[in-house]
């Protein structure tokens, strides 16, 4: 069970959580150090680079993984249709340089965007399953990415996974799940305040938990009683499934601390 922070620098976060006078650059070492796993969310917004991957990977401790956010071209714009260059560009920006740190791969979908079974079977096929066919897919990028911004040889081959975060009610239903369970992708569990259809199903080897924030969304911290909730939920889906908790209630800078309270819990 792995619980942390979705992105990191946060300007309110800091004389916080950050002691006064840690450099910005430091800021993902110092959550690194003490939680199991970090989202970046930098790469829903824009493709980042090689270079910034590797230097993330770099302070991250023995163990400690980054799960990455899938491209909002990919998920929002294009909303999942005709994605094959967009797929191709994404993996080739730079995840690969994580290699064993590279966590779960997360897409999550526009809350309009409902369930439909030949959209989604034809982007679930898409979707490579290792770091080594990743690699390969990456190898088709277009030239909007120049040679020093494309990486498509994997430092390690292992397999790469998953999940899926819908806003749609409609990805409840059985047939919605049964194809998830199919490709092996996970259903994400979304805990946002009542705005999005918290979903609870395991369909992979993988559950993958946000907590946008309970009572007000991206703000509301987690109470103690919360979060003995949350953390007996964890438990039970440990029996079957690796756990990943990332809090996103960052606004008022209550994640770090409600991750911290939720991993004291687990530990």
């Amino acid at each position: 069970m792995r619980v942390g922070v979705s992105g990191w620098s946060y300007p309110h976060w800091r004389g916080d959580f950050y002691p006064p006078g840690l450099r910005q650059r430091d800021e993902l070492q110092w959550c690194a150090e003490r939680m199991g796993a970090i989202e970046l969310n930098a790469s829903f917004y824009a493709l980042q680079r090689p270079t910034s991957y590797a230097a993330w990977r770099d302070v991250l401790p023995p163990g400690v993984e980054l799960a990455v956010k899938g491209s909002r071209f990919i998920t929002h714009l294009r909303k999942l249709r005709d994605v094959e260059v967009p797929l191709a560009n994404f993996l080739a920006s730079g995840l690969l340089a994580l290699g064993d740190a590279l966590g779960p791969v997360l897409w999550q979908l526009p809350e309009r965007l409902s369930f439909d079974p030949d959209r989604m079977e034809a982007f679930l096929d898409l979707l490579p399953r290792s770091t080594a066919r990743a690699a390969e897919v990456a190898a088709r990028h277009d030239d909007r990415l120049a040679d020093d911004r494309a990486l498509t040889t994997a430092t390690v081959d292992r397999p790469l996974r998953h999940v899926l975060e819908p806003r749609h009610p409609s990805f409840g239903e059985p047939a919605a799940l049964a194809l998830l369970r199919r490709h092996g992708v996970g259903c994400v569990v979304a805990d946002s305040a009542q705005r999005w259809p918290q979903l609870d199903a395991v369909t992979s080897d993988v559950v993958h938990v946000r907590l946008h924030g309970e009572g007000e969304l991206y703000a509301g911290g987690y109470s103690p009683g919360s979060l003995d909730r949350w953390a007996e939920r964890c438990r039970a889906w440990a029996r079957e499934a690796d756990v990943y908790v990332f809090f996103d209630n960052d606004a008022r800078g209550r994640a770090p601390w409600d991750a911290l309270a939720l991993q004291e819990r687990l530990s």
